[in-house]
């Protein structure tokens, strides 16, 4: 129960994304202050650093209503919706406007370093639910300060913990101190710099969703180029080879989807990569050469690359919420009534439910996760599904429990799925991850026959999409 004392203080919300600012929105709706701390400079920071991709959700898509009537008295005007926007686009012409109108309401540069309650640890009882939230944070200068909260929103995404080269979920021995030669991120290779990087190299990409996808399609695009001959990329896949390894393709009922997953697969017909399944790497090592040698876990050894290019999923960061009492299921690191409907083995972005305060809500009254973070390791979320979270929990903080409980979200019925694709075209889903069963390594190239060493993958649970 929220206290008058308590009630007068700010719901702090960690993270001025999408998702954080439509949180924001949301309140200020409800005529509840609402205080933003962002780790970044700007608006969207993490967004900026995939500003090169571009989505395919579109405009109509991507904007939250109550942001849209904050912005509105500005002369604010939503692109067009049919559009697709890059993540720049995102960043640019939506949350960084958002974030002007919300004004004070966002403190840039302040790294929240520990959440807790006044004098009491989370192995406390007394008087717990009666005292408000103390949120620690550091400002650019290094400077810490403190602050006061009625409850608080965590919508600070999975964005700086991608997930490691390891099979095992732990970085591969060696991943570490090859770190100059490994990105986990989707390279910009209209960017001359970090193109001279892979132009004419051999490059592993590591992961089995639409990111490897894109960066082993836009490999082989360099690699048609004069400057990128000799460029060649090795998909590194945990499982094996099915039909649905790269998606429906021209099935796809979303066509973007099928796209990408029809040029990855194109990329190692026309024979500017190749495949290797089953394989969980276990070391990083360098040759004579200076080059990175992958050990698998059963000792195997793939010939050398030159960069490694690492898209096995993300996950959350929860050190900072230590002190409090979390309930997350065991495998995602999701709220344990969120887990069961966004399970990746049983739901795409398409066939997700609608949720909101109920599922989002943890044995520590007043605090939620949205967003990504509230998925933790699962990669099907979209941003439409982050802006009904915030309505709902909005709802409740202010105690409109029939709203708070109210369904409010509709989707499409091919699903809304954000997140990287092609970077000049309108782009597909962005799951990574393998996990299951690994079954033998084995080097296949994909065309009309698959040779007969290629074993089947295990069944796929299709469509995962990030945001």
């Amino acid at each position: 129960m929220v206290s008058a004392s308590t009630e007068a203080l700010p719901v702090v919300v960690i993270g001025a994304g999408p998702i954080g600012l439509a949180a924001a929105a949301q309140l200020i709706e409800r005529n509840i202050r609402p205080l933003v701390l962002e780790a970044g400079p700007a608006a969207g920071s993490a967004v900026r650093e995939w500003a090169h991709v571009r989505l395919f959700s579109t405009w109509s898509e991507v904007v939250d209503a109550a942001a849209e009537k904050l912005l509105a008295p500005t002369g604010w005007v939503r692109p067009d919706g049919a559009a697709y926007p890059s993540g720049g686009d995102w960043a640019d012409l939506y949350l960084q406007p958002l974030a002007d109108a919300l004004g004070d309401k966002v403190r840039r540069n302040a790294t929240v370093t520990g959440v807790s309650r006044p004098g009491r640890d989370r192995v406390v009882d007394a008087g717990r639910e009666d005292q408000p939230f103390l949120v620690h944070f550091t400002g650019a200068d290094g400077g810490e300060e403190r602050v006061l909260a009625r409850a608080v929103i965590d919508a600070s995404g999975t964005w700086a913990t991608p997930g490691p080269a390891g099979g095992s979920g732990l970085p591969a021995l060696g991943e570490k101190s090859a770190a100059d030669h490994i990105t986990y991120r989707v390279p910009d290779l209209d960017n001359p710099l970090v193109r001279a990087r892979y132009a004419g190299r051999r490059t592993a990409v590591i992961g089995s969703g639409a990111s490897a996808f894109t960066a082993l399609a836009h490999l082989a695009d360099l690699a048609k180029t004069d400057e990128g001959t000799g460029t060649h990329g090795v998909l590194i896949l945990r499982r094996g080879i099915s039909g649905s390894t790269f998606g429906g393709g021209e099935a796809d009922q979303i066509p973007a989807r099928g796209a990408l997953g029809l040029a990855a697969r194109a990329a190692v017909d026309e024979g500017h990569a190749e495949t290797v399944t089953g394989f969980l790497v276990s070391a990083v090592e360098r040759d004579d050469d200076g080059r990175l040698v992958l050990t698998g876990e059963d000792g195997q050894r793939l010939d050398a690359v030159d960069e490694v290019i690492v898209l096995t999923g993300f996950r959350p960061d929860l050190t900072f919420l230590d002190e409090l009492r979390l309930g997350l299921d065991e495998r995602l690191q999701a709220p344990t009534a969120l887990a069961p409907l966004i399970d990746p083995n049983q739901h795409s972005c398409g066939t997700v439910y609608p949720h909101g305060h109920r599922e989002l809500s943890h044995p520590e009254p007043g605090v939620y996760l949205v967003g990504m973070k509230s998925y933790g390791r699962a990669p099907t979320f979209l941003a439409l599904t982050g802006y009904a979270q915030v309505r709902s929990i909005a709802a409740a903080i202010a105690g409109d429990l029939d709203s708070a409980d109210r369904v409010e979200l509709t989707l499409p019925e091919t699903g809304v799925c954000g997140g990287a694709g092609l970077f000049n075209a309108p782009a597909a889903d962005r799951a990574d991850g393998g996990g299951g069963r690994a079954p033998e390594p084995a080097l296949v190239r994909l065309g009309a026959c698959a040779p007969a060493t290629a074993t089947a993958e295990e069944p796929s649970a299709g469509g995962a999409c990030g945001s």
